[in-house]
Parts: C-alpha cells; structure tokens; sequence
C-alpha cells in the first residue's frame, strides 16, 4: 500500500460533492480526515459561540460518518501549518487536499500550510469553496470585481454549475494508529447550558441538512416568493447553517432547486425555485466581495462613511441585543436570535437598520453580536448584510430609506403571530395594538420605546447627509 491522503477539513463537513475527498479516494491509498481548531487569532471565519456549539455537534456527526465507511476524523487544535505538517508525517502522508475558504486571512494561511508540507516533502492540492462560482469566474467586462448585485446575478448565472460528486461508499483507513483529541477537547460547548433551545431547533450534520433541504423543497418552496417575508410561517428553507459548515454543497442545492423547479413549471405550477435560487447567488455575491475586498470585515467600502458620526453607547447596545427596545417587531427577532441562534432575514434586516440607524450605533457593533449568536454566522454573508443596511457598503440600500419597525410589523406580521411567539408580554394585545410602540401594556414589565420613530429619523438623514457632503435633506 502506498502513502495515505490526509484530507484538512474545514467548512466542508460533509462527504458528497466533496472535490478534496474525491481526489484523495481516487488514488486508493487509503483517506485520513483532520479537523484543527484554530487559535484565537484565527477564529474570524468561524464566529462565536452559537457556531461553536453547532460546529462541535456537526463534527461528532461527521465522525461516526465516516467509522461507518471505514474511516477516522482526527481532531487537533492549535496553528493550522504547524498542525496539518505533523500530522501529515505521522501517518506517512505524501498529499494534503483541502478546500479553499473565502476568508481574509485564507491566502497566508494557505501560503503557511504549503511551505511548511513542502519542508517535509509533501504537498498541498486546493480545491475550489463551497460556492456556486469562484469568485475569478465572474468578472466585469473591465476584468474587475462586480460591486452591484443584479449585474454580478447576470454573468454568475451565465457560468456552468456542475453536478455534485457521490459520496464515497468506503474510505481505506489510515494505515496506522493515530491518535486524536477528543470532540470535548476543543472545548466548543457553552460552559453554562444557554444552549438548549438550539438544541431543540436544529440538528447539525449532513443528514440533518438532507432532511431539511427535501422538507423545503418537497413543500414551502412552492409558496416561497409570497412567504419568504412573513417571519410568523415557515416559509424559507432555514438551511443557511448547514450551508455555512459545508455540510450540504452548494452545487447540491442548485441542481435540486432546478431539478424541482423545472418540475413544477411543467405542471404549471406557481414557481418559487428560481426566487431562492437568487438568494443562492445573494451568497455568491456577498463571498465575491469579501474575497476581492477583505478590508471590508472591518471597514466601510464607501470610504466617506469612515467619518460617520456613530454615538456608541453600551447601554443601547445592551437593549438592542436583549430585546429590549420598546419596538415589538425588533424585540421579537432579537428574542428569537437567543433562543434559536437564528432570525428570520426580513427581520434581520428591521432589527440591523434599527441599530445603526435608530440608535446610531456602529454597524461593526450589530455585525459582531450576529456572528456570535447565529447559528449561520457567515463572515462574508454578515459583512455584506451589514455595510447594505448601514448605507455603506458596494451595493448598499439608500441612505434615506430608514424602516418603521412598527410598519413593517403591520405589514409583515399582521396578525401578530411572530412578536407573540417571542414577547410573550404583549400576548394579549389585539392586531392593530401589537405593533405599536405605545408602551408597555398595564401590569407587564415590556419596555417604554428606547427612541420615538420620527426624531430618529430626522438624526439618522442629517447624520448621513453630514456624511455626503449635503446640508440639506
């Protein structure tokens, strides 16, 4: 038997459609898997602590996997060059094969990786992320990087998806006895149980991806253009995790959607395939601007917004990340983030815009506490979600456009069915009364609103014209 294949597993928690895995399994050498936990300067493209508690769960899912097909997941933590190069020369392995990140940190991590397996005698293959398109693929006529989502949609869907790769019946095993850390050796479970209602929403891993896709697809996606908006109904696929850890490809999705939408219009059905198969590409476009600008984790594309005047104060903050605004439509999707490590999007959007718009608060500020409780934190997705709702990014919504929690509530909830899931104090309000910021009901502890909509307002569109050069609004 030759020398074994050392898979570094990383967002790719999964066996189908696994290109790297693909590879290694071809040479017939027999296929060793590795998982590093990172040090803390290196976490950025794994969030906080809602993703750490799936992470340690989809790991211990892929785990017994891969003892079913024969194989073994070794677990190591620690820098990720000196990690995979040791492991590499204890189990004899002449390759490494991996997937490629959309990080800001991805090409000198990889750059690490190869120098230290070429001082050994080895070699790094990388294969292309868990996306639709790399983002080399889809360029401007000019060459350059798409900074405005429609025309970026246009040329992505112009670039052939190809169909997902089988998973590996067997995986040769290592050879040799190796040895690992154990799943609670990484440490990735809250020390205090705050995890449980997480635990009662989701089931990390690829199996529980599968199931999740075919419910969505075998039902809500045929109403998904009317009910991907209303947080009160299940209506969107609810599968961004599964996404985010690899654990479904994306090539996976796409060819299913397809495969169910072309299915559906000829029986005339309504569609709804297409419309979340944009939201697909809403991905793509938020991981081909991350990997062509990385600066923008941390700062604003639009370089004017740098001397925005933000007016941070933790006490507002603390409000907005309890639900505790006074603002029943933000409270809610706040209560439902800590409960489920998951918001609805149409209320991520109501809840950001009014954290740095309402508030003034720094848009970093919103995007730090959503990659530390969702459990579908993505730093790409996050980022660009963020600098859209705070004006400041490439593809950004209108300065002006400021939205009225207690509209949108009305509009997007009207019966209340959402705010008296997860504010249970305002149960008994009737539906024109529910959305209301008018304080709190008799006897209920609910909060006065934290600001009154109108004023707000006003600051909100003098501190952006303050920002654009224009003194009047």
């Amino acid at each position: 038997m030759g020398a074994p294949s050392l898979v570094w597993l990383r967002l790719d928690l999964r066996l189908e459609d696994h290109a790297a895995l693909s590879a290694a399994v071809v040479r017939g050498d027999g296929v060793i898997f590795l998982f590093v936990f990172p040090p803390k300067e290196d976490q950025a493209w794994l969030g906080g602590a809602a993703p750490r508690w799936w992470l340690h769960h989809s790991l211990a899912e892929l785990a017994a996997s891969i003892a079913k097909r024969g194989g073994q997941l070794i677990l190591r933590r620690g820098d990720a060059a000196e990690q995979v190069a040791q492991v590499a020369r204890q189990c004899d392995a002449d390759t490494v094969y991996c997937h490629r990140i959309i990080d800001r940190d991805e090409e000198s991590r990889l750059s690490r990786v190869r120098a230290a397996l070429e001082d050994a005698g080895m070699r790094l293959r990388v294969f292309a992320p868990n996306l639709l398109a790399t983002p080399e693929a889809v360029m401007n006529r000019a060459g350059g990087p798409f900074k405005v989502f429609t025309p970026f949609h246009n040329a992505a869907r112009q670039v052939h998806v190809a169909g997902p790769i089988p998973a590996p019946a067997r995986l040769g095993g290592p050879g040799k006895a190796m040895t690992s850390l154990s799943l609670e050796d990484l440490e990735l479970l809250p020390r205090h149980n705050w995890a449980g209602g997480l635990g009662a929403r989701w089931t990390p891993g690829e199996a529980g991806a599968r199931r999740r896709l075919e419910a969505f697809l075998d039902g809500p996606v045929a109403r998904y253009p009317e009910d991907r908006d209303v947080p009160g109904v299940e209506g969107t696929a609810r599968i961004s995790p599964h996404l985010h850890f690899g654990e479904v490809g994306a090539r996976t999705l796409f060819h299913e959607a397809v495969r169910r939408t072309e299915a559906s219009r000829k029986g005339g059905a309504l569609q709804g395939g297409e419309a979340w198969l944009r939201q697909l590409y809403w991905r793509e476009f938020a991981h081909h601007l991350l990997f062509h600008f990385p600066r923008l984790v941390e700062e604003p594309m639009r370089v004017e917004f740098a001397a925005f005047p933000w007016r941070d104060d933790a006490g507002l903050l603390e409000a907005w990340q309890r639900g505790r605004t006074g603002y029943p439509m933000v409270d809610a999707g706040m209560r439902e983030l800590w409960h489920t490590g998951w918001m609805h999007n149409r209320v991520r959007m109501i809840a950001a815009s009014f954290l740095v718009k309402h508030l003034l608060q720094p848009w970093q500020a919103g995007a730090a506490w959503f990659m530390d409780t969702l459990v579908d934190a993505d730093l790409a997705n996050n980022t660009l979600g963020w600098q859209w709702t705070a004006g400041c990014g490439p593809d950004a919504a209108p300065y002006f456009r400021v939205f009225n929690p207690s509209l949108q509530g009305m509009r997007f909830d009207p019966d209340g069915i959402y705010v008296r899931r997860w504010v249970p104090e305002l149960s008994g309000l009737d539906a024109k009364q529910i959305h209301a910021p008018g304080g709190p009901p008799p006897g209920s502890d609910y909060p006065s609103p934290l600001v009154e909509h109108a004023g707000a307002r006003q600051r909100a569109l003098l501190a952006y014209a303050k920002v654009r050069g224009n003194k009047t609004i």
